[in-house]
């Protein structure tokens, strides 16, 4: 989009929000960048100059707006909308992988040479992998700076610097002020946080249904992983570094986010994955722009404007949860999970609530006793051949996966069919054209507001929603009465 100069001035001289993390906006008279909702008087358009990233700015020689915080724009919608090799760096990158593994580690697990990660980057975002990262890494200090009474050196190395005089050069260059001048910033008398635990703002673009997101995942909370406490959904988080447990609280403008966390390097990945889980790089525009296109979906659309996706923190964990959940209900599905959680979870404490388990991994599931599963035969199959295929890695949920690899892998194992490889797709992959009209609800609804309620019809007229028939089905499914429809009462 930073290519359509005329676009991307319009949008800077309304001030539209919307475009937020699409493309950032850099002005050659003052040596700063922007995102496009600047409260700023916008500058004169020979003097503007448009980047597709941040980091792109920053090698340009641009330092961040203190005004607007570009650094903390949503991310852009392109990264979870395709299923390309850039999107799919995007999002590893995003998770942190070239902190912990190098360019090397995340070309490795791309299938790509360094070389074509590289020049597919700068072809299209202006800058490589590295300088991502580091824009990624001033983020979190400066997050870090202005949220903990940390010292600067434990600062330093907790955003994935790997010197003090990186981190201290780095922060001058980005936000044109020392460590110490950025924390000296920050309004005098805020509260001192926990040791561990930091409390920050997650933005979205606008508009946002918090109903059917938190309803979702409150009502299909497994108990002593997931719960929901005085408005706000909580979970644990299985982290690279150590575990972490999320308060995240729906308001007006923002998610409050609430982080506690073992290993303070985990916080850029923490952000990211709760990001995820709430589909927060969307862009409801254009989702409720097309879907209102059809007649019959159009009454739903605007009744409930900005609906999310609700995902997942933990790909392998949802996989387990959708074989769990074939054929039964909400609450048989939260029972069965419960039971692997107390019998092969890892303990956590939990100061702040009722969490009391990590959801256990693939390497723990696969030494479970298929014969103390309270299923049947057939599922116990499906469910051991997965946890299996997970823990030797021969299915690849990662967020840098391929989507389509990952539904041919999924399919090729026992028991597991269309429903489930589409559930999974949706809600752990992050497809969001991922498509179930075989689920009862997608059928129900379908027949209840005129759609075709047989599958292969419906396929047929769900063309037009296409990139974005998961949110459909989100739309379908508010047709019912159903706690994941509503944020539940405290």
């Amino acid at each position: 989009m930073h290519e359509d100069v005329e676009r991307c001035v319009r949008a800077v001289q309304s001030k539209d929000a919307r475009f937020d993390g699409w493309f950032f906006c850099a002005v050659i008279t003052t040596g700063i960048y922007c995102r496009p909702s600047c409260p700023v008087v916008p500058p004169k358009i020979k003097n503007m100059r448009f980047y597709p990233s941040a980091a792109a700015a920053q090698l340009a020689g641009f330092r961040a707006c203190k005004r607007c915080r570009p650094d903390a724009s949503p991310g852009s919608p392109r990264w979870n909308e395709r299923a390309d090799v850039v999107a799919r760096t995007m999002r590893m990158i995003a998770d942190g992988v070239v902190d912990r593994a190098g360019v090397p580690g995340l070309a490795t697990q791309l299938g790509y040479s360094t070389r074509q990660i590289e020049r597919q980057l700068l072809a299209e975002l202006g800058a490589g992998p590295l300088a991502l990262a580091r824009a990624q890494r001033a983020q979190t200090a400066r997050l870090l700076i202005e949220t903990s009474t940390l010292p600067m050196s434990d600062v330093a190395f907790a955003a994935g610097f790997a010197s003090i005089r990186t981190f201290n050069d780095t922060v001058r260059e980005v936000f044109a002020l020392t460590p110490t001048q950025l924390r000296d910033r920050v309004a005098r008398g805020r509260p001192v946080a926990t040791p561990g635990t930091l409390s920050l703002r997650l933005p979205f673009r606008a508009p946002l249904c918090p109903g059917n997101l938190f309803g979702h995942l409150a009502a299909t909370a497994v108990p002593g992983v997931e719960e929901w406490r005085d408005g706000a959904y909580r979970r644990t988080l299985r982290l690279p570094y150590g575990h972490g447990i999320a308060t995240l609280r729906p308001l007006p403008d923002h998610v409050g986010c609430r982080l506690a966390l073992t290993d303070l390097r985990d916080l850029s990945t923490a952000i990211s994955r709760c990001r995820r889980l709430l589909d927060l790089d969307a862009d409801p525009v254009a989702v409720d722009d097309l879907l209102r296109g059809d007649p019959v979906l159009a009454p739903l659309v605007d009744k409930d404007l900005g609906r999310r996706v609700p995902r997942t923190v933990d790909a392998s964990e949802f996989a387990v949860r959708a074989v769990l959940g074939q054929q039964v209900s909400t609450a048989a599905a939260r029972t069965h999970a419960a039971r692997l959680v107390i019998a092969h979870g890892e303990p956590i404490t939990d100061a702040a609530g009722g969490l009391t388990h990590l959801f256990p991994g693939p390497a723990a599931l696969a030494s479970m006793d298929p014969a103390a599963l309270a299923l049947p035969r057939a599922r116990r199959t499906t469910l051991t051949t997965l946890v299996a295929a997970l823990a030797a890695d021969e299915i690849d949920l990662s967020v840098g996966g391929d989507w389509h690899r990952a539904r041919a892998q999924l399919s090729a194992l026992p028991g597991v069919g269309p429903w489930t490889v589409e559930t999974i797709a949706m809600r752990a992959l992050g497809d969001p054209d991922a498509f179930i009209p075989t689920d009862l609800g997608v059928r129900l609804a379908a027949g209840k507001i005129g759609l075709p309620a047989t599958p292969a019809a419906l396929i047929r007229h769900a063309v037009a929603w296409r990139p974005w028939r998961a949110y459909a089905v989100q739309h379908l499914w508010a047709t019912g009465d159903h706690p994941v429809n509503r944020l539940p009462a405290d």
